[in-house]
């Protein structure tokens, strides 16, 4: 038996796809290929398993890859609204917390559930621990090897992702590697939107601790990126929204990487002296260990003193202009070398993949091989966190779905 549509990859994007398909073609077959024992394991757990599904701000300084354009038609085309609409129609409403939007039952698992439960309405077969390990081009359609299985589609579309999530995901970028063998061309992969490792010996001292910060990530004193946010130390480095926004091109820079704190980025260097001088005047009778008391963490304070050469045994009054003006260029400076990252199992999107040179930009489809799509993440365009991901995936996955349609109409 021939199906019209196999998907290669029961994740965010190609749930979408199926669904998307069945919605609008119900006469077209839809068969589903998932490595792992259930569908969606990822999807379930975006956001902190609250899943930002969105941003209102989709523009295309928020994404990434060698050609950052391609993902212009597909984002504009297929955009929030459309999703929106999409989603509103299998259960799940949005909300928005400012920008990022999430499912009204802030439940990533609801949103899965939902996909899946549409599918499965709609009439999509789907295979779990069905490990695709072969394409091969069979009488003019597509023949799909999986373990001791083999099916025959007239449209394949691969969406399985890269190596974000790790093994225990089953994000191991084996699809990259089968399509690499059939001569398509790769841009190099790296974790993104991931922990940064750095030097020990200070965030050890501070591991648990978080403050708002202006964050820079600069090589050479080159900046590379900047984001401001909740920052976390952790006892390999540093974590946290802002942390994770930057980590993209940390993932690229292998020498003289430093990541930058500027604790009070609100405030000038000689306000912060000023305000440091004026605490050391009305609290002359403490020690130095009480010096931040009520102005910054109590840990994080003590630890900028002993960078600075303070002792804390010592008094507020046997501060002079000279350590004051140390102390203040830690806070707008508290600098840390770089040494790594968490890894690919750690990070939500993996950067690179598939060049989109390859592909075309209004139905997904590949140039070479007339009804193969990718979408999502397997393509070389990554987002910023904050919804930009889960967007691509929903608009990438909706423009191959229209194509297919086009297509079998014909």
């Amino acid at each position: 038996m021939i199906t019209d549509v196999i998907i290669i990859g029961g994740g965010a994007a190609g749930l979408c796809a199926a669904v998307y398909l069945k919605q609008n073609k119900p006469s077209l077959s839809v068969r589903v290929l998932e490595a792992m024992p259930r569908v969606g394991k990822k999807l379930a757990l975006t956001g902190n398993g609250r899943c930002n599904i969105t941003n209102k701000d989709i523009n295309l300084s928020r994404y990434h890859g060698n050609d950052v354009g391609f993902c212009e038609y597909a984002l504009k085309k297929y955009d929030r609204e459309l999703c929106e609409s999409f989603f509103a129609k299998i259960g799940v409403p949005f909300v928005f917390e400012g920008d990022k939007g999430y499912p009204a039952s802030l439940q990533a698992s609801s949103v899965v559930d939902c996909l899946r439960f549409a599918a499965d309405s709609l009439g999509v077969i789907t295979h779990l621990e069905t490990k695709v390990t072969g394409i091969m081009l069979s009488g003019g359609n597509y023949k799909i090897i999986a373990d001791k299985m083999s099916f025959l589609a007239k449209n394949i579309i691969i969406a399985t992702g890269l190596f974000s999530g790790g093994d225990r995901l089953g994000c191991d970028g084996g699809m990259l590697g089968i399509l690499k063998k059939a001569d398509y061309k790769t841009v190099f992969t790296s974790p993104a939107i991931v922990q940064l490792k750095t030097e020990t010996d200070i965030v050890k001292q501070l591991k648990g601790i978080k403050v708002d910060a202006l964050v820079t990530l600069k090589t050479d004193n080159k900046i590379l990126r900047q984001d401001y946010g909740e920052t976390l130390f952790c006892d390999y480095g540093l974590s946290g929204p802002p942390v994770l926004q930057v980590s993209r091109e940390a993932s690229r820079v292998k020498e003289n990487l430093k990541i930058s704190l500027d604790l009070m980025p609100d405030k000038t260097f000689s306000d912060i002296e000023e305000n440091l001088s004026f605490r050391k005047n009305n609290l002359s009778y403490l020690k130095l260990d009480e010096f931040f008391t009520g102005m910054l963490n109590k840990r994080l304070g003590q630890v900028i003193l002993k960078l600075a050469g303070c002792k804390l045994n010592d008094e507020v009054s046997a501060l002079d202009d000279g350590k004051i003006k140390k102390i203040t260029s830690i806070i707008k400076d508290f600098s840390f070398n770089v040494t790594g990252n968490t890894g690919f199992a750690n990070s939500q999107v993996t950067a690179g993949g598939l060049a989109t040179s390859q592909f075309d930009s209004k139905t997904m489809m590949s140039f070479t091989n007339k009804g193969l799509y990718a979408i999502g993440e397997i393509l070389d365009i990554d987002g910023d966190c904050g919804g930009f991901n889960l967007q691509w995936a929903w608009s990438s996955a909706m423009c191959a779905s229209d194509a297919i349609i086009g297509r079998s109409g014909k």
